[in-house]
């Protein structure tokens, strides 16, 4: 007698399961999208501005 292993318990089969594992990804997706849009990033408030002296351009002919 020879004993088999079951690797598969309680996954669902076919297109029925394919479908659940589609649907759940893209709720997945959307959860994370509408919770990322709730957190509010602060803008930077201060301009960054570098000036640059005109001795350091090159002119390349």
């Amino acid at each position: 007698m020879q004993f088999e292993k079951k690797t598969r318990i309680g996954s669902p089969k076919g297109i029925f399961g394919i479908l659940i594992k589609i649907v759940l990804l893209i709720l997945i997706i959307f959860t994370a999208i509408i919770l990322i849009d709730r957190i509010n990033f602060p803008s930077p408030i201060k301009k960054i501005e570098k000036v640059i002296p005109n001795e350091n351009f090159k002119i390349v002919k």
